[in-house]
């Protein structure tokens, strides 16, 4: 699902400097559509994990950083073994 700026503060309960914030930190990276900037579903629950890791576990900024980094790095290394276990359609 793509959802527009308005959607996703909706979706998420956000506000806009807090939304500003997380992309100015580089934890949320909306993609751009022309003029807008469109949100994902990985996005709002992107967002569910920075608001759960700041709010109920109080986390602070730099750990958050931390975990949103080994969380991408986690991403990378289950698609690059996906990738490897793929049949090759050169075969």
């Amino acid at each position: 699902m793509i959802l527009k700026r308005t959607e996703f503060l909706a979706r998420t309960h956000l506000d806009e400097e807090t939304l500003e914030t997380w992309i100015s930190e580089q934890w949320l990276v909306p993609l751009q559509d022309k003029s807008d900037e469109t949100y994902t579903d990985a996005d709002i629950a992107r967002a569910a994990l920075i608001r759960e890791l700041a709010h109920d576990m109080g986390v602070n900024e730099a750990g958050i950083d931390v975990a949103l980094h080994l969380l991408d790095q986690l991403h990378g290394l289950r698609r690059a073994v996906f990738e490897m276990r793929r049949p090759s359609s050169t075969a």
